[in-house]
């Protein structure tokens, strides 16, 4: 059972926000906000399956929450777009 907020990046606007997705998109943003990620890494570090972490990525990445970088593998990194802690300014 999950026990804690949701990271802010993790709640999407063209898809519906079901518990396990915003649980799921929660480890993967607090685990790239450490730094530039493969997927391979992402899946390894928050103990997400790596099909999972490559679809929550995608769903991520079109609504410009996260971005690639490089070539193959890519690297993947958060962007300013999407909603942001209070702190946060």
């Amino acid at each position: 059972m999950f026990k804690g907020s949701y990271h802010p990046k993790a709640f999407l606007i063209r898809t519906k926000n079901v518990k396990q997705g915003l649980i799921t998109r929660t480890k993967i943003a607090s685990t790239i906000e450490s730094g530039l990620l493969t997927t391979k890494e992402l899946s390894t570090r928050s103990s997400v399956r790596y099909s999972s972490v490559l679809h929550h990525l995608h769903l991520m990445e079109d609504e410009s929450i996260v971005e690639k970088e490089g070539k193959r593998p890519y690297l993947w990194r958060l962007t300013g777009t999407g909603q942001k802690r209070l702190t946060d300014r």
